[in-house]
């Protein structure tokens, strides 16, 4: 019988896995999820594939998997069966049927990540596995100018892990914003993209929080773009913060609402323009 390949939008709490990646120590949400459908199929081994890893203590709002079940299943019962079966720190939330040659990882035009800091003075318990906490004056103009010097395309190099092993640092970030909710006492960060490298968005943080209460310049940004030196960034921000919150399959979602989705229209007019044009011609 032919299989069937399933994408799968899946939420989890990274507290208590060792990241998303299978590994020979340490639950991981790829394990977890394979032994899940390990009971379902009777013994047959279902390798998933995800859109990108997350780390260890990172939580997901909208991961994105795919995987090959050896036999048809309506997307109801997969969904239900799913998570009958999981724990109770990940959920299956939407299942469809794709073509055999969708992948979550080789596909994805873009990704959306919000970074939680706690600025209230004394940490909170209920918070501290969900947020950072950050009790130092936070100057919100200046770190959201800072902010703006992220977006478009730059080499990333200052941001990126050193043990990543990816040569090319070159991404396009469509939006960098923070927005401020008194009420909970917190700075929401919002970052989207085409691409992210390893640790990108926590050393943002981690940098970012250092302009903000004035132990950097304003405009550090720039420079540390300019220079690519890991070294001369700020720390890698603690894990618990971050949230991959969705995957994009198109570049008209992954850029919506920013000015970046203007510059998609401008080009796929202009090559519509030329179409009609080479049409015309023959």
């Amino acid at each position: 019988m032919e299989k069937k390949r399933y994408k799968i939008m899946i939420q989890y709490d990274g507290t208590n896995f060792n990241g998303f990646q299978i590994q020979d120590k340490g639950r991981t949400v790829q394990g977890e999820i394979q032994r899940v459908l390990k009971i379902m199929t009777k013994g047959i081994e279902v390798k998933i594939h995800g859109s990108g890893r997350t780390d260890s203590g990172v939580h997901a709002l909208g991961q994105v998997i795919h995987f090959d079940y050896p036999f048809p299943m309506p997307v109801e019962n997969m969904q239900r069966a799913m998570n009958s079966l999981t724990t109770d720190e990940i959920k299956v939330y939407h299942v469809e049927m794709v073509d055999s040659d969708f992948h979550a990882r080789y596909l994805a035009k873009g990704k959306k990540y919000i970074y939680r800091v706690d600025t209230s003075e004394n940490t909170n318990p209920f918070k501290r596995l969900y947020a950072k906490h950050h009790e130092y004056p936070i100057n919100l103009p200046v770190l959201e100018r800072a902010l703006k010097d992220i977006e478009g395309t730059h080499d990333f190099s200052s941001f990126c892990a050193t043990n990543s092993g990816r040569e090319n640092k070159i991404r396009t970030v469509y939006e960098a914003s923070v927005i401020e909710d008194k009420e909970n006492g917190e700075l929401v960060f919002t970052f989207r993209g085409n691409g992210f490298l390893y640790n990108m968005v926590r050393i943002f943080i981690g940098t970012l929080l250092q302009i903000a209460n004035g132990r950097r310049p304003a405009d550090d940004m720039k420079r540390l773009l300019d220079v690519k030196d890991r070294r001369q960034a700020g720390p890698t921000a603690s894990p618990q913060g971050l949230y991959l919150v969705e995957v994009f399959y198109d570049d008209e979602k992954a850029t919506k609402g920013t000015t970046f989705e203007t510059l998609l229209v401008d080009r796929t007019e202009r090559v519509n323009d030329n179409s009609d044009t080479t049409q015309s011609m023959v």
